[in-house]
């Protein structure tokens, strides 16, 4: 007998990691997506049932929705499955999750809070390494300097990507980087800001991007400048200054649509072998402009590994009603240190 909870996208590679652990978590979810063949492949491997529906087909939709209590959304780039899905699950009064890391994809969703309190249920996006161990952080160092003005992230380790995350990256390339001012989303020449970060192993230069936690942090922390980094390798130069230098023609739809076809020919994500022994680290400084700083450093496993645990998890935890209603971000309703249960997780105050 299935839970009522449907995960949907789960025959892309995140779709599938997240699959896995929620059945190594005895959790039987309903399966979903819109690739009828690929959807049955995923379902018959798993012994788990499977509905099929797109994202374009409301009356469809609303049938696959029918009895669920959650939906996970693990189907990207989240700027065309985000709002669907939500109006969906306002429909069947189903709570919504997903994995995304878009800024602006997460503040549309923040702005839907009232129609999610109006319909009782909770809209909690970014559940994946985007955003739930920066979330978590950031909250810790702004616990830890009451009343902190700034609040900037870095990060390195991101290194290896699936299809769905390279078309993400090209629609960002084409936006550009945004930033919060005084609790506005803002944007700035991509590659403009750069201040640097110690991973571990001394101050590493780190380039200004746009990053989920423009958005959630400052409902998480009520701080209200918050810029993210990631380190300048050589890939993460080129990425900016392609946005930089080349968004005007980025942006229009030919364009899009080679990056999108090229993407489609990259291998669906790394390999096993390949995330097993990789680590993320995550800096989190909160600053209050009067010479007081909080920083905090956290180790994680891969990201795409992490996203697999703390989606499920999450998705576990909101079947058996610990949530809140309206639009909430991870650490605002589990707290900084949800993200200290996860195997492979290290914190460290510096």
């Amino acid at each position: 007998m299935s839970d009522p909870i449907l995960l949907y996208g789960a025959n892309g590679y995140t779709g599938r990691l997240i699959a896995n652990e929620m059945r190594a978590r005895g959790l039987r979810p309903v399966l979903g997506g819109r690739n009828a063949a690929a959807l049955a492949t995923v379902a018959g491997a798993l012994g788990l049932e499977h509905r099929v529906a797109a994202l374009t087909a409301a009356a469809d939709l609303d049938a696959a929705l029918a009895g669920m209590k959650v939906v996970l959304n693990a189907a990207g780039p989240f700027s065309h499955t985000a709002q669907p899905m939500l109006d969906a699950c306002l429909r069947a009064g189903a709570h919504y999750l997903d994995v995304a890391g878009e800024v602006l994809v997460i503040e549309a969703i923040a702005a839907r809070d009232a129609a999610a309190r109006q319909r009782g249920i909770m809209a909690m996006p970014g559940t994946g390494f985007d955003v739930v161990p920066s979330d978590c952080l950031g909250a810790h160092v702004a616990r830890r300097l009451p009343g902190a003005a700034r609040l900037a992230f870095g990060f390195t380790g991101l290194e290896l990507t699936t299809r769905g995350s390279a078309k993400t990256f090209a629609e960002h390339a084409a936006v550009g980087v945004n930033v919060r001012r005084d609790g506005a989303i803002t944007p700035v020449p991509a590659g403009q800001l750069r201040r640097e970060f110690d991973y571990g192993a001394g101050s590493r230069e780190s380039l200004n991007v746009s990053w989920g936690d423009v958005a959630t942090a400052y409902y998480t922390t009520g701080i209200a400048n918050i810029e993210v980094y990631f380190e300048a390798t050589p890939t993460m130069r080129a990425m900016l200054m392609a946005s930089r230098y080349g968004s005007w023609f980025l942006r229009t739809p030919p364009w899009q649509a080679w990056i999108h076809a090229h993407a489609d020919l990259l291998p669906a994500g790394p390999s096993d072998a390949e995330r097993a022994w990789r680590q993320m680290v995550i800096v989190a400084e909160a600053s209050d402009g009067r010479g007081r700083v909080a920083r905090a450093r956290l180790r994680t496993p891969e990201a795409y590994t992490f996203t697999g645990h703390s989606a499920a998890a999450i998705a576990a935890r909101v079947l058996r009603g610990d949530c809140e209603i309206g639009f909430q971000t991870p650490a605002r309703v589990y707290g900084a240190d949800c993200v200290l249960d996860f195997a492979g997780v290290e914190r460290e105050d510096l």
